[in-house]
């Protein structure tokens, strides 16, 4: 069972709805025992970084959260600023992230040809493969909407790279926890693909 992590900020009837047309047993939760019993967890966020994270530690599932990526070690995909709240902060605020990946989030520099936010549908560029694109088309096309990006301390962290005026992380991991910049729910087919293969891959195709 997949658990959609409700913590007051997200997309979370869209990657639901998502998530079915991919075959996924999936539930919508803010509860600590359904974080407990989950196989997978999907963490969406829309939003400032601050108010995520904060919206994140009033819910009280940052200690269950906490035990189900680094010690059970479960499957877990953050999506847009679920994403960015996999690392360790943001220059959007002052609260601290989850930590769970050793990155930080930086702000887009100001660009006549790339305005801020980057909203538009673009491509990736995998530069450390992983399964979860194994079978990614080539004309894969992703849609994004956001103003900070994601600087891995370790690049081999960094699944794929995305360019907007400069390169930069589109998609992170660390062994069983992964974040995409886009938005897989608003990305069609290819991310209707995503979500089929995080729900199909076993646990121990994270690890490896």
């Amino acid at each position: 069972m997949i658990l959609i992590v409700d913590y007051g900020v997200g997309n979370l009837m869209s990657v639901q709805n998502m998530a079915k047309k991919a075959g996924a047993g999936a539930i919508v939760s803010g509860d600590v025992s359904a974080v407990k019993d989950a196989d997978k967890i999907i963490l969406p966020g829309v939003g400032h970084f601050n108010h995520g994270m904060k919206k994140l530690r009033e819910s009280g599932l940052v200690e269950a959260l906490n035990h189900a990526a680094m010690s059970d070690m479960k499957p877990i995909l953050g999506i847009c600023l679920g994403s960015q709240i996999l690392g360790n902060g943001s220059e959007e605020g002052d609260e601290p992230g989850l930590g769970w990946i050793n990155m930080k989030c930086r702000k887009f520099p100001k660009a006549d040809s790339f305005p801020v936010p980057h909203m538009m549908w673009n491509e990736i560029n995998i530069e450390n493969p992983h399964p979860l694109f194994a079978t990614m088309e080539e004309s894969a096309r992703y849609y994004f909407v956001h103003s900070f990006f994601m600087e891995c301390a370790d690049p081999s962290d960094v699944v794929a790279t995305t360019n907007y005026g400069q390169n930069f992380a589109s998609v992170v991991r660390h062994k069983n926890i992964i974040g995409t910049q886009f938005h897989p729910e608003k990305s069609i087919r290819y991310g209707l693909a995503l979500i089929s293969a995080f729900n199909s891959l076993e646990k121990e195709d994270f690890l490896s």
